[in-house]
Parts: structure tokens; sequence; C-alpha cells
């Protein structure tokens, strides 16, 4: 019969064992959350993590601040450290998580990052003027480029209507004398030499 002491003993080793392992699979929540890229309607969520941590995907729990709804993006077999928040609503915040996901299991959430998305206005305000000009004059170049397609277009139509106008003419312009000798071959035959108007005179008796 095993003695009380020996069973306790065995029970703490036991449970040691079981809390290295799940100590040791445990994932640290990633680091340094940050929001890059914020336009009105989409942002890119970077992170870090622990150096040695077996990581191999990512979780991402996006959500508008005051609103249960949840958006979750997951990724696995990937070791990128950033991802795209795409179709975000203009002046609106949002709070963000990311876990880290492993082969056993996934890190606790990170720290919550909150942000807000700028509108329409401001983001074109925020612009410089080099920038506004640079789109602008890029917007004009593509409307030139677009008119002069179109004006070539035209003239190559054009040119073929009138070349194929001028050969046309010239074929009808060539058979014309070639119509005229017919017409003369045909009238000929049908008069005598004597008497072109095709007939003989009688005599009366």
């Amino acid at each position: 019969m095993a003695r009380p002491g020996s069973s306790a003993a065995v029970l703490l080793v036991l449970m040691g064992f079981l809390s290295s392992v799940d100590a040791d699979s445990l994932l640290s929540a990633p680091l340094n959350v940050t929001i890059r890229e914020l336009e009105v309607n989409s942002a890119v969520v970077t992170w870090e993590i622990l150096e040695g941590d077996p990581v191999i995907g990512f979780a991402i729990t996006q959500q508008k601040k005051d609103v249960r709804m949840l958006r979750f993006i997951q990724e696995v077999n990937t070791t990128t450290r950033s991802c795209a928040l795409w179709d975000l609503d203009e002046d609106t915040e949002y709070i963000v998580h990311v876990q880290s996901i492993s082969m056993v299991g996934s890190s606790p959430p990170s720290q919550p990052v909150l942000f807000r998305t700028p509108k329409e206005s401001e983001k074109m305000a925020s612009k410089s003027p080099d920038e506004v000009m640079m789109e602008e004059y890029g917007a004009a170049a593509q409307l030139r480029a677009g008119e002069l397609i179109i004006i070539v277009v035209v003239l190559v139509m054009w040119a073929g209507v009138i070349a194929l106008f001028c050969r046309q003419y010239d074929i009808i312009k060539d058979n014309e004398p070639n119509n005229n000798k017919d017409k003369a071959k045909n009238s000929s035959e049908c008069s005598t030499p004597e008497h072109p108007q095709g007939g003989l005179l009688r005599s009366n008796v």
C-alpha cells in the first residue's frame, strides 16, 4: 500500500510537468500594435512578436466602438506582421486586437488599439498643394491621352473612307470609255452604210 506522502509527491511532480508544458506552449501577445496608412475606407495594422515564439499565423478582431458586431480575420502558414483592414466607414472609431497563432493554440489578445478613420474632406485638406497639383496633372494627362487616341482613330477611319471612295471612283472612271465603245458598236451594227437610219428606200414605179 502506497504511503500518503509518496502519492502527494507524485501528484506535485505531475502538476509541475503539466504546468511546464503549458508554459512552453503559451504564446506571448503581439507587441507594438500600430495603425499605419490610415485612409478614409482602409488602414493597415502592424505588430511585433517575441523572438523565439513558434508563430505560424495571426488573428485580428476588428470592432466599431460601441457596436457589438465584430470582423474576424485569421491567416495561418504566414510570417507576415501586418494586415490590411478594408471597407471601413469614414469618420468612425474602431478597436483592433491582434493574436498570434501557433500549432497548439492562440496567444492572449494584444492591448486594444483605438483609431478613427478621417473624413473625405479632412483627407483632401491634409494633402499638400503639390500632391493635389500632381493628381490634377495626372488626371489631365490621362484625359488628353484619351482625347488624342479618339482623334487618331477618327482620322484613320476618315482616311480609310476617303481611300475607298477614291478607289471606287477610279474604277467607275476606267469603265466609262468601255461603255461608250460598246454603245457605239451596237448602234453601228443596227444600220447599213448607205442608210444610217437602218432601212432601204423603195422607189415607186
